[in-house]
């Protein structure tokens, strides 16, 4: 659950720091003090999109810090798959800057906004003011259908029978061309294939041409080195070269060695000089001798080269990818040059598949049909408890062709008063009612999932008296076992809070700050009493507010109690 969410910075907050128990915490405030803004910092905190005006004016960065304990398996799941330390409590950081860059932390570790999104749809669901919207809107009803029947078995089946259908399709498709089509597709495969073929490639041919042109298209300039280089150690035919004068150079060293020993190191590296010149003078001969190029050579290498870049041009950056294009193309002709089988033999597949996808069709229709009768009698009960009885829940179903949710159409119906045909319920239900359907939805899915904290953002809209009252009542319910944070207008909710926190704003220095207050005793009282009366409290309102909270605490919270 959240224990604790710390906000510096973020709108109206300078700094301050809530702290949330089990069960059901209510936040109460004035319009305009803030109860939103506790909303958005829970939004970023779960890595959902933010504003830079977010960030409190005169400041440069928003922080906000979030606590969790006891966090559920899927969420310690999620957070070793991402890398992360999966502990039984959780430290999550969201920084926004002025300048709308940020930063994310997960137990103080570098994180992203998307990660600390997949982990935080484990942690936290939040149902706003929108989700009437949502619920009038057929396209979604579907998705709630599923959610409740926990078919994610029996969907995961279908899809994957689904997919290899929908592939052999598809194949089918790019086979069966028409016959004028499929007669120049096959010839552009021959030629192609002829083209590559003929050209005899070979993997590093490229690289090997280029380096033997760089070499032809220097031999003048190396033949006239060597000869140079030659010339100079033998010397011209009547005159001495730089060999043999090492050579005498040599023996007149030794000589001098021979009577003064100082002299032998340098006698010794001047003979062995004179050897290496000489070896050397004797390997550029050779050399000299060996050198020969053709100047036809260097046009065959041109028009080589050119082949190469031509078919480069067409089928690849390189030789292999060259020689792959051409295997493809074999493999495609042979597709289609065996086209009428294949199709046959594919047909037959797609028979066997579309079979197989229609009975896990059935299959997942008739988890959902199964699941709207158990989610209808949840429903119209917690409706009746919620005062609205006499509701008719009723499921519009059609079926139609394979989608990838499966072959069912839905949409809920309503009926709001005895006698009257069931209607879409965005005919139908006002936003009193639309507030409470909403909730009974809610409600019965509440045990659907492993989310430990649920936050009801303004639930009571258009709802007020006993209704408000049962809302309540229904909310206190439903926090058994889980957290649930509700923002609320009304005393009747509020009076059934385990934890209630208020919301303040304040003009201090001609600066608007915002502060969250822990209630006790006294302090729910006089807020619930401020709610019934507004700023001028009466010992009336304050003995009613504290009946409401003894009324609360007295009413056994067992499922939709009468």
């Amino acid at each position: 659950m959240l224990s604790a969410l710390k906000i510096e910075n973020v709108a109206v907050i300078e700094k301050a720091q809530v702290l949330f128990g089990e069960g059901l915490n209510v936040l109460t405030g004035e319009t305009g003090a803030g109860k939103s803004i506790l909303i958005d910092s829970i939004n970023a905190i779960l890595g959902n999109r933010t504003s830079r005006d977010l960030v409190r004016s005169g400041t440069k960065k928003a922080c906000i810090w979030a606590t969790f304990e006891n966090i559920p398996e899927a969420a310690r799941k999620r957070l070793a798959d991402a890398g992360y330390e999966a502990d039984r409590d959780l430290l999550l950081y969201r920084e926004i800057s002025a300048e709308g860059k940020g930063a994310c932390r997960i137990n103080g570790m570098p994180a992203t906004a998307s990660v600390m999104r997949d982990i935080g749809q484990e942690l936290i669901t939040i149902h706003g003011q929108h989700d009437s919207q949502s619920l009038m809107n057929p396209a979604k009803h579907l998705s709630m259908l599923d959610a409740y029947a926990q078919n994610q078995t029996a969907y995961e089946a279908y899809y994957l029978a689904y997919r290899k259908l929908i592939k052999v399709k598809r194949e089918m498709e790019a086979l069966a061309m028409d016959e004028a089509e499929k007669k120049r597709r096959i010839e552009f495969l021959r030629t192609k294939i002829e083209e590559i073929d003929a050209a005899g490639l070979q993997k590093g041919e490229e690289t090997a041409l280029q380096a033997r042109k760089q070499v032809i298209s220097h031999a003048q300039g190396i033949l006239e080195a060597l000869t140079m280089a030659r010339d100079s150690l033998n010397g011209p035919s009547d005159e001495l070269g730089a060999a043999d004068l090492l050579g005498q150079a040599a023996t007149a060293l030794q000589g001098a060695a021979e009577v003064d020993e100082t002299l032998a190191s340098n006698a010794e590296q001047l003979n062995e000089i004179y050897y290496v010149a000489r070896d050397l003078a004797i390997e550029l001969s050779d050399k000299l001798d060996a050198y020969q190029f053709d100047p036809a050579e260097l046009n065959m290498i041109e028009e080589r080269l050119n082949l190469l870049s031509g078919l480069k041009k067409k089928y690849g950056a390189d030789e292999e990818e060259i020689l792959q294009s051409a295997q493809s193309a074999r493999q495609e002709l042979e597709n289609l040059e065996d086209s009428d089988q294949r199709l046959e033999d594919m047909n037959k597949q797609l028979h066997e598949l579309y079979f197989k996808a229609r009975e896990l069709a059935k299959a997942l229709t008739e988890t959902r049909i199964k699941a709207f009768e158990a989610m209808n009698r949840d429903i119209i009960q917690a409706l009746a408890f919620l005062n609205m009885p006499g509701i008719r829940l009723t499921l519009h179903h059609s079926t139609g062709p394979l989608t990838s949710h499966g072959q069912d159409s839905v949409e809920f119906y309503i009926s709001t008063n005895p006698g009257e045909d069931p209607k879409p319920l965005a005919k139908v239900a006002s936003g009193g009612e639309l507030s409470r359907i909403v909730l009974a939805i809610k409600s019965a899915m509440a045990d659907k999932d492993d989310i430990p904290t649920l936050i009801y953002d303004e639930i009571d809209t258009g709802v007020s008296g006993s209704a408000a009252g049962r809302i309540g009542e229904l909310l206190k319910r439903t926090s058994a076992g889980r957290q649930i944070l509700c923002i609320t207008h009304t005393a009747q909710i509020a009076a059934f809070a385990d934890r209630h926190l208020l919301i303040q704003k304040k003009v201090e220095q001609g600066r608007t700050f915002t502060e969250i207050e822990p209630l006790d005793e006294n302090g729910r009282v006089h807020a619930l009493a401020k709610i019934i009366s507004g700023d001028h409290i009466t010992d009336l309102s304050l003995a009613n507010a504290k009946e409401m909270i003894e009324t609360a605490r007295m009413t056994p919270h067992k499922k939709y109690t009468e």
